[in-house]
């Protein structure tokens, strides 16, 4: 499990490899949630995808993505807001094997 480094914006993009996979990750907050978008190898995995505590963002292997994404709260049990990605909002990174375990 890696740890995606997000900065406390409103909106940002960042390009990460996560499992050999070339990404673009998205991050916009709505007045609702925090939504996201996953590119890899320039193809759109999804698009607004709400962010939920512990709640597995990517869930579907046929999109085309190794592994799933999951932000968790440092302080208990919120959904992830922008204030906080920098510390309190760890957005974290599962390899498929550690899905299956």
């Amino acid at each position: 499990m890696n740890v995606v480094s997000l900065e406390n914006k409103k909106t940002q993009s960042i390009s990460v490899s996560l499992g050999g996979q070339a990404c673009t990750i998205r991050i916009v907050q709505r007045e609702s949630f925090l939504y996201m978008d996953l590119t890899v190898n320039n193809v759109p995995i999804f698009q607004g995808v709400p962010c939920l505590y512990a709640n597995k963002i990517v869930r579907y292997k046929y999109l085309g993505f190794s592994g799933d994404l999951f932000f968790l709260d440092n302080q208990g049990e919120s959904d992830p807001h922008y204030d906080g990605l920098a510390d309190r909002y760890p957005l974290y990174y599962i390899t498929e094997a550690e899905l299956v375990q």
